[in-house]
């Protein structure tokens, strides 16, 4: 390390030139990267739903619906009139409405009235809309103009609209409340009013860096790119804190400003790599998921580690020796109080501390395992969004009629109508419509129209289009499609296949519950091996490993004990996501405490350790905690509120058990430390 902060230090021009080049390269491929907002485009590619929605279009050469228009309208005919309007937006293949299933010609009040109230209530009419995949945001605009300021919209197409108009913007208003909250942190845990500067410059070259390099990667998910920059920066201040800690030691030493940041280099780096490759492996077992928004972020989050950690590295020493008069200039008195007195009283209570951790530990287990889970676009937007105001108003009004279309070999008339009476028969279907239901078994294909054929049979299959009045998710819906491919199976075993909304929640819930155990695994043993290697140790990792999981069990486990659901994507990244991030915590006061133990008894080393190192355990900490609750507070999208919220509350209570519990542990094991290291210390 030496030879390569001379070299560093030696080519301070050709650095900061190179900077500037590769930011203005990253600032314009920023531009180009595309942003996925479907969800379900994550789903592994041989998840049924995945292989029917593609059998779908490549037969039928469209979806399903993914648009709920609600209008008022005063009659008939009026409501012809808006379908043929909506018939006409480019980039909508189809509307379905009450005339498509019934006679309107005819008085509504001879219809069947359970029919008519499914399209036509409220002093309004409720269309079904299929937006062509892409569109959605220019056909919610044009339908938005033809409905007027009266009308609703619901559905996957609303909620990609919303997302793609709404979350990017967001998250720009977020970074405004973000930085200065960070820069206040900042403030209180340095001695100088430039520092901070230094480190947002450097943190904010790294993440642009990061942002124009995911064009490499094809296209992103929305919640990675609205979540990553604001990650990032969290997650990485505290490379340049130890660095910048270190300078400001070694100045007091020699006032050879060169000499002195070459010592905190060579100092600080391992520090800084154990910090950088415990978060980089919790970022990359998210790569492991088969539900592919693990790997998408896992990937982005890891690519901004590595980022952030050649510009701590090879940016900030430039900076800082290029600053170093402006920073003495700047220079005033610590804003953080003295822990020597926290750290006395954590000793004295560390006990009853650590038993009631223990006690908190297999509850707060089996509450996390046992969370109910939101897995489709119901859980995209926040109570108070008006795309969930219009979607609560228009199950309100016509219940909720969940479509899902179920597409069979075509040939067997007498299977597919056996088939769709059994269907009918399940207590939540409230429609089956087939080939063989509208047809009947012996009337001759000849002798049918044309049109009629091609709606229902088409590329080898046969398509029964059926109506469940469930919610899109939940154990109703769930159980439902689970006895419609039961019903099929039975008749045509694997040759069919089921698309809707409830299908790919459902596959979702499949998928994610078999991630959960992939990820912790992965993430666990390769920080384990990061902290190994780190202390040489062999009780080291099990102990700071102990110490942050049950933190993130404690996390998880709120919602369960509070009775509120949880976003799967939220569930998925943060057990790897929080252990990355707030292990280093651990790292920092167990490496002080060592280097102090030597010595000194045990209980004197924790708390001179404590009072050391809580400072700079507590300043990354709060960084993540301001920075993620912004994210909570502003974003109106549910995924990315919760994911915010739950990974700033989890760096709370992360340090809360590094400074609270993890002492209690170190005196409580100091013998089996002694004893399981490979550098024998005194006792």
């Amino acid at each position: 390390m030496t030879r390569v902060a001379d070299w560093i230090l030696n080519h301070k021009r050709f650095i900061v030139i190179l900077t500037v080049a590769f930011l203005v390269i990253s600032l314009v491929m920023m531009l180009a990267v595309d942003i996925n907002y479907n969800l379900a485009d994550y789903l592994p590619d041989d998840t049924p739903s995945s292989i029917a929605l593609q059998v779908l279009k490549n037969s039928f050469g469209e979806s399903v619906p993914n648009l709920n228009v609600f209008v008022p309208v005063e009659n008939v005919p009026q409501a012809l009139e808006y379908k043929a309007k909506l018939s006409g937006i480019d980039g909508v293949s189809a509307v379905l409405w009450l005339d498509d299933v019934a006679d309107v010609t005819l008085p509504l009040e001879m219809l069947d009235q359970e029919l008519v109230s499914a399209w036509y209530a409220a002093g309004g009419a409720l269309y079904l809309v299929t937006v062509d995949e892409g569109r959605s945001v220019e056909v919610v605009e044009k339908a938005s103009s033809i409905i007027g300021p009266d009308g609703a919209m619901s559905g996957e197409a609303a909620d990609f609209s919303y997302i793609q108009t709404v979350t990017m913007k967001e998250i720009a208003q977020i970074m405004a409340y973000v930085v200065p909250l960070v820069l206040i942190v900042l403030l209180f845990a340095t001695s100088s009013w430039l520092e901070p500067v230094l480190f947002l410059v450097v943190i904010g070259v790294a993440i642009v860096l990061n942002q124009g390099t995911n064009i490499f990667l094809g296209e992103i998910s929305y919640v990675t790119q609205a979540c990553s920059a604001v990650l990032q920066l969290a997650v990485s201040m505290d490379y340049a804190v130890f660095l910048l800690h270190s300078f400001a030691r070694h100045r007091q030493e020699t006032e050879n400003v060169y000499i002195a940041m070459k010592k905190a280099m060579v100092e600080s780096a391992p520090a800084i790599a154990a910090s950088m490759l415990t978060t980089l492996f919790g970022f990359l077992s998210l790569c492991l998921m088969k539900f592919k928004i693990g790997p998408d972020m896992g990937l982005v989050l890891a690519k901004g580690i590595l980022c952030s950690y050649i510009t701590v590295v090879v940016l900030m020493p430039v900076l800082a020796v290029g600053t170093t008069k402006l920073l003495d200039k700047t220079r005033h008195r610590s804003f953080l109080p003295n822990f020597g007195g926290f750290a006395r009283t954590v000793v004295r209570i560390c006990a009853p501390v650590a038993i009631l951790v223990l006690l908190l530990i297999v509850p707060s287990f089996l509450g996390q395992n046992s969370n109910e889970f939101v897995y489709g676009s119901s859980g995209m937007h926040g109570n108070d969004s008006y795309v969930k105001q219009e979607s609560q108003f228009i199950s309100e009004v016509f219940g909720q009629n969940q479509q899902m279309v179920l597409l069979v070999p075509e040939g067997d008339v007498v299977s597919e109508a056996s088939l769709s009476r059994e269907l009918e028969e399940i207590p939540a279907v409230t429609s089956v419509t087939s080939y063989a239901s509208l047809v009947g078994a012996e009337i001759p294909d000849a002798m049918l129209d044309e049109a009629l054929l091609g709606e229902f049979r088409r590329g080898g299959y046969s398509r029964i289009i059926l109506y469940a009045a469930t919610e899109p998710e939940g154990e109703e819906a769930f159980a439902v499609v689970e006895q419609i491919r039961n019903a099929a199976e039975s008749y045509y075993g694997d040759s069919c296949h089921l698309v809707g909304l409830s299908v790919i929640n459902s596959d979702m819930k499949d998928t994610v519950l078999g991630d959960n155990l992939i990820i912790t695994i992965a993430s666990i043993v390769s920080i384990g091996l990061v902290l190994l290697f780190t202390f040489r140790n062999l009780s080291i990792p099990v102990i700071l490993l102990l110490t942050i999981e049950s933190a993130i069990w404690i996390n998880l486990a709120i919602p369960y004990f509070t009775g509120s659901q949880l976003n799967f994507i939220g569930y998925q990244i943060i057990s790897a996501v929080q252990l990355g991030a707030t292990v280093d915590y651990g790292i920092l006061l167990t490496q002080h405490y060592l280097t102090i133990r030597d010595t000194m008894d045990k209980k004197t080393a924790v708390i001179e350790s404590l009072s050391t190192a809580a400072p700079s355990v507590l300043t990354p900490a709060l960084i993540i905690f301001a920075a993620c609750q912004m994210l909570g507070i502003f974003s109106t999208n549910g995924v990315i509120s919760e994911l915010g919220s739950i990974l700033g509350r989890g760096a709370l209570i992360s340090v809360a058990m590094v400074l609270l519990f993890l002492p209690a542990m170190l005196i409580l094991f100091d013998g089996v430390i002694q004893k399981t290291t490979l550098k024998k210390r005194v006792n």
